[in-house]
C-alpha cells in the first residue's frame, strides 16, 4: 500500500510509472511516493526545519518519509543562526512540537541552538550542500555529534529519510511521561 524510493530522478520515474501508475515524483526531495492509503488521520507533532535554503531537498525527503508514515508535517525553511530573529520568531511551534528534524550544513549549529531552547527530542541532519568550508558534510556533522544541547540524536549526512522516519516512530509513541518542564 506504501511505497518509497529516494535519492532517484524523473527518469526512473519515467520507468515506475510505466508499471505503477499511481507513483508521483517529488522533485524536490527526489523521491517517488506510492500511497494507497487513503483517508487516513495524520498525527500531527513533527516539524522540519533548515538552517538554510539549499537543504530543502534533504529536510523534504524527511517530510516525504513522515508524512508517508501517517504523520502531519509542519516545515519552517531558511531560520539559520545568522538570521536569529526567524528562529524566535518560530518559537511557538517549536516549543509545541513532539519531535524537530533540524538540518543544517555549513557549521550545523542550528540543532544545537534549538536544543538549548526547546525541551524536545531533535533529529539533526548534517548536509553536504551549501558554501563555506564544510568538507562535504563532515563540519556539519562534527558539529552536531558534539553538541551539547541535550536531547540531540544526528543521522549521516544527507539521510532526510533515516531522520523523518526516526521522527515518524518517535511521533506515533504514546506518552504516558510528563513533559520535560514537570507538567502534565
Amino acid at each position: 500500500d506504501r511505497i518509497l524510493i529516494t535519492h532517484t530522478g524523473k527518469e526512473v520515474y519515467t520507468a515506475v510509472r510505466t508499471t505503477i501508475e499511481d507513483a508521483c515524483y517529488n522533485p524536490v526531495s527526489n523521491t517517488i511516493v506510492v500511497n494507497r492509503v487513503k483517508d487516513a488521520v495524520l498525527q500531527s507533532g513533527i516539524t522540519v526545519v533548515t538552517a538554510g535554503t539549499s537543504d530543502i531537498p534533504v529536510a523534504e525527503e524527511a517530510v516525504v518519509t513522515a508524512e508517508l508514515m501517517g504523520n502531519r508535517v509542519e516545515k519552517i525553511f531558511d531560520i539559520g543562526i545568522a538570521g536569529i530573529h526567524r528562529l524566535l520568531d518560530n518559537l511557538t511551534l517549536l516549543r509545541k512540537s513532539r519531535v524537530l528534524v533540524v538540518v543544517a550544513g555549513m557549521e550545523g549549529a542550528l540543532p544545537g541552538v534549538i536544543g538549548g531552547i526547546v525541551p524536545v527530542p531533535i533529529i539533526a541532519v548534517p548536509t553536504s550542500e551549501g558554501y563555506g568550508a564544510s568538507f562535504q558534510g563532515l563540519a556539519p556533522l562534527l558539529t552536531m555529534l558534539n553538541s551539547c544541547a541535550p536531547g540531540i540524536a544526528v543521522v549521516n549526512i544527507d539521510n532526510g529519510f533515516g531522520a523523518g522516519y526516526l521522527a515518524g516512530l518517535i511521533n506515533m509513541q504514546k506518552s504516558g511521561a510528563t513533559d520535560a518542564t514537570g507538567g502534565d
